[in-house]
């Protein structure tokens, strides 16, 4: 099953293994010892990162990284751009209100 980013990015856990993967690739085992959970509930938090493409698996040896695929979470950017630039529309109407709102004080 294919997820979206935005599933990934739905929970804290999951949301602290991106900020964790940013500094480098891990293993299941080194994310788990930053949480108070289980490695069973890391993985499954991985799963869910790789069925949405944020993460992607290496198999080095015996060990198995987890590498943060950056270009996924331009898809997070676009989509809060819409938003930012909603958000600058209606501060500067609230400017312009504001501005008359002084000149009729005067």
């Amino acid at each position: 099953m294919r997820r979206d980013v935005f599933q990934a990015i739905a929970d804290p856990t999951r949301r602290a293994i991106i900020m964790l993967l940013t500094v480098g690739s891990m293993t299941p085992n080194a994310l788990a010892e930053h949480f108070n959970t289980s490695r069973q509930a890391v993985s499954k938090h991985l799963k869910i990162l790789t069925e949405c493409d944020v993460v992607a698996p290496v198999q080095k040896g015996r060990e198995i990284y987890y590498h943060l695929n950056a270009g996924k979470m331009k898809d997070v950017e676009k989509w809060l751009e819409k938003f930012r630039q909603l958000m600058e529309k209606r501060f500067k109407q609230l400017d312009d209100v504001l501005e008359q709102l002084k000149k009729m004080d005067k």
